[in-house]
């Protein structure tokens, strides 16, 4: 077995006011420590292997950790509809009331990849001071949704070969495991069209845009940005992004915006492309530790006595 990832998880399964489903997968539920709320990127779920590492690495500095999946990931049931989407934060919000009404003195940080970083900083943005979280952190987060938009769906090797490819079958696997239920949508989506994509904005505007109003993908990423949310961050908020990462590149980031507010720090390091971040003669996850330090900091830093 592959010791930093090997872990077991109890779920818990949720449902959502339009009758959705949404997973729960906790490590170490039932020690003492702070709560730490994981999201992965597109087609992500618990059982990604940098998730799994990060669960453990959590779980060993005494933090209990819980993995959303969103609808129809992670083997999660499908129950509605309603597909998961990266501009939508009210099934975060959900969990994150779910767990402070089960856990009202515990503090509660989170970590969220990619898409899923993209919904995290949407979060702690919208909810400023009322957040729920004492802090998180954004890993090879999209700030800029129409320009990431643009760098995948342009034609490269990578592009055609790994990122297409990979999320493309991952969006499809969910569609063809519920296909009655989605079709089964008022909006009466394409269904064979869907079935027959081979980008991820195809996916995008034949689903997500439309559930949103929007007229296709490009409509729907330009108004998905997170960059404005920047500015009314209140929790502390680490942002880790690479150099060399082809999906996010660095001129993408609001620098600015970041460097200018108290409560965001920016770690751009040279190498480490999209959630990639290996180092070693015997690869690992570099960030795990100061991931795992930043976010127990700001634990001790919650659970001290206000004077």
């Amino acid at each position: 077995r592959d010791t930093p990832s090997d872990i077991a998880y109890e779920r818990e399964l949720l449902t959502t006011p339009d009758q959705g489903t949404l997973s729960l997968d906790w490590y170490a539920k039932h020690a003492q420590g702070p709560i730490s709320i994981i999201m992965a990127g597109i087609g992500g779920s618990s059982y990604e292997y940098h998730i799994r590492c990060l669960v453990k690495a959590l779980g060993t500095a005494g933090l209990r950790v819980v993995v959303m999946n969103h609808r129809g990931l992670g083997r999660t049931p499908l129950t509605s509809p309603k597909l998961y989407n990266a501009q939508d934060t009210s099934d975060f919000t959900q969990s994150l009331h779910h767990i402070r009404d089960a856990y009202p003195e515990v503090p509660i940080v989170g970590v969220a990849f990619s898409m899923g970083a993209m919904l995290l900083t949407k979060y702690v943005g919208e909810t400023g001071s009322s957040s729920l979280l004492s802090a998180a952190v954004a890993v090879s987060c999209p700030f800029d949704m129409l320009l990431t938009g643009r760098q995948l769906d342009r034609d490269s090797f990578l592009n055609n070969n790994v990122f297409q490819p990979l999320v493309v079958a991952s969006q499809l696997r969910v569609v063809k495991r519920n296909y009655d239920m989605i079709k089964s949508d008022p909006l009466n989506y394409d269904m064979e069209a869907l079935l027959n994509a081979k980008r991820i904005s195809e996916i995008d505007s034949l689903v997500t845009a439309r559930t949103q109003g929007y007229k296709d993908c490009w409509e729907l990423y330009a108004a998905g940005s997170t960059t404005d949310y920047v500015d009314d961050i209140r929790t502390p908020f680490l942002v880790i992004n690479a150099m060399d990462d082809n999906v996010v590149p660095p001129h993408s980031l609001p620098i600015d915006k970041i460097e200018s507010n108290p409560y965001t720090a920016l770690a751009l390091v040279k190498h480490g492309g999209h959630l990639g971040f290996f180092t070693g003669l015997k690869p690992r996850i570099w960030y795990l530790t100061p991931v795992v330090e930043f976010l127990t900091a700001a634990t001790r830093q919650e659970s001290k006595p206000k004077l």
